[in-house]
């Protein structure tokens, strides 16, 4: 087994572990406990191991039984995750919009969004279509330094391709 895969199971594990710690030391509802271990060990287990249909599954029984904003934004967030991965853009992108709605600092949704329109822009540029192109990567650039301006020093390719394009302010 690679060290990589022995490191990532062991932050997997001890997530666990603290997880259910702090299960069982904070004060939640059963609705809300039931819905973190959705999220917990149907999504992000799943999720890891390539098993899309059921993440998908578990996170939209998360959504279910989840009520706070900032908990529904990551779970939100991981669904666009799958349909990103599942070359699902646009439904990747509408889940992105929805976890940003409730929750207005995830860069990591913000440089999503941002791959998914440079992705486009690349694409219309293939199909000889400059101005499409010029108006994705316009609105690719506005998502980096969305992402850029909440964890600055982060997203460095992103910061680079700014600045050559004469897209940074």
């Amino acid at each position: 087994m690679s060290r990589s895969r022995i490191n990532g199971n062991f932050i997997d594990k001890t997530f666990s572990i603290v997880a259910n710690i702090l299960l069982r030391i904070i004060p939640t509802t059963s609705g809300e406990k039931e819905a973190f271990t959705y999220y917990r060990d149907g999504g992000m287990s799943a999720q890891s191991e390539g098993n899309y249909a059921e993440a998908l599954q578990n996170y939209y029984e998360a959504m279910r039984l989840e009520i706070d904003p900032y908990d529904r934004s990551y779970i939100l967030y991981n669904i666009g995750l799958i349909h990103t991965s599942n070359g699902e853009h646009t439904k990747a992108l509408e889940y992105y919009f929805r976890a940003l709605e409730r929750n207005p600092f995830l860069p990591q949704a913000f440089n999503n969004m941002a791959v998914i329109c440079h992705y486009r822009g690349e694409q219309a540029i293939r199909q000889g279509d400059s101005e499409i192109a010029e108006a994705w990567f316009d609105q690719a650039a506005e998502y980096w330094k969305q992402a850029i301006a909440l964890t600055p020093g982060n997203y460095i390719e992103a910061h680079n391709w700014l600045k050559i394009t004469r897209r940074f302010e």
